[in-house]
């Protein structure tokens, strides 16, 4: 089994059940995230892609990603696309922008967030909020 499909089987277990703001199957977003980077060939960015929330939305460590042969850098840029809880929103995307492997993967993340047909289904306020967070993060990295 290749590292990728590892990191997916692994992210498909820890989102299991799991749904978006839109009710969607949360997977769905971490595969989106990491399909333009599986098109260019990029498989470690990938690979942080697919795993980019498992440490914020499950009991997996980067302990245990380390076991499962993933290598420092991968562990290191899905470390910087953690948001502990007593982060500040701006400060963590700031940090995220400076790991150069997690970067682009901070970019695809939000540009998914801001898929509109996905936000229609929210209701005004909690768009509007979204919107406003998820542009102001692409503002922060110079990314829009």
């Amino acid at each position: 089994m290749s590292s990728l499909e590892r990191a997916i089987e692994i992210a498909a277990e820890a989102h299991s059940g799991q749904r978006d703001k839109a009710g969607a199957p949360y997977i769905t977003h971490p595969l989106r995230v990491a399909l333009g980077f599986i098109r260019s060939g990029d498989e470690k960015r990938a690979i942080v892609a697919v795993l980019h929330d498992v440490l914020e939305d499950s009991d997996i460590t980067a302990d245990d990603l380390r076991r499962e042969g993933f290598s420092d850098p991968i562990v290191e840029a899905v470390l910087a696309l953690t948001r502990p809880d007593d982060e500040d929103y701006r400060a963590f995307v700031k940090r995220a922008g400076a790991n150069e492997m997690a970067r682009p993967v901070k970019i695809a993340d939000l540009k998914d967030n801001l898929d509109r047909t996905r936000l229609a289904k929210l209701p005004d306020d909690e768009r509007k909020k979204l919107l406003a967070k998820y542009e102001g993060a692409l503002d922060i990295l110079d990314a829009r």
